[in-house]
């Protein structure tokens, strides 16, 4: 049977440190012998704030499942770098409030703005004006809803009166930019 790698990750390094401490000084091992692999697998994931290592599989296991990308695409990894640097542009309440100058920052923010459009449905101009007006602060809306366009996020009719969001699958960096700016939302 071949071994399943599992990715294991603590939020605070010196918390984890002292609860792998107090699991080392409550072990029944006697401490001329060194704890057995199964031992310190149970409490490095004690330490975690798991109930055992087959928590923390189970755990693991399922995550990555859910994370799988659909077969055939393959899923870059995101670059947090750059998702900490765009938070920049965007203020507490998650609207844009200033427009980037460099085109691959442009891109990842339109993919914030084309997650906050309701998808599966047509748009009249003036509908996609508000949605657009309320995101951003720099009073130019006509630029965001052209350049939504342009990326393909977005579609209209030749005579522009009808919008319609491009369902599509954003990059890894945008999907990892509109979760945390999501989460950085007030309740």
């Amino acid at each position: 049977m071949s071994r399943q790698s599992l990715p294991f990750f603590a939020d605070d390094v010196s918390t984890f440190a002292r609860a792998l401490r107090r699991e080392l000084s409550q072990s029944d091992q006697p401490n001329a012998t060194a704890p057995s692999h199964l031992t310190l697998l149970n409490m490095v994931a004690r330490a975690g704030g798991y109930q055992n290592f087959q928590h923390f599989r189970a755990q693991a296991m399922a995550r990555q499942q859910l994370d799988q990308p659909s077969p055939g695409l393959a899923a870059e990894p995101a670059d947090f770098v750059t998702v900490n640097r765009l938070t920049r542009y965007f203020d507490g309440e998650g609207r844009l409030v200033r427009w980037p100058s460099k085109y691959s920052h442009r891109v990842l923010c339109l993919w914030v703005l084309w997650s906050r459009l309701e998808p599966r449905r047509v748009h009249a101009e003036a509908e996609i004006n508000r949605a657009l007006e309320a995101q951003h602060l720099f009073g130019d809306y006509a630029l965001l809803r052209r350049d939504l366009c342009d990326e393909g996020l977005m579609t209209r009719t030749p005579d522009g009166r009808e919008y319609r969001r491009v369902e599509r699958t954003p990059p890894s960096t945008a999907l990892a930019l509109i979760r945390h700016i999501a989460q950085r939302l007030p309740a």
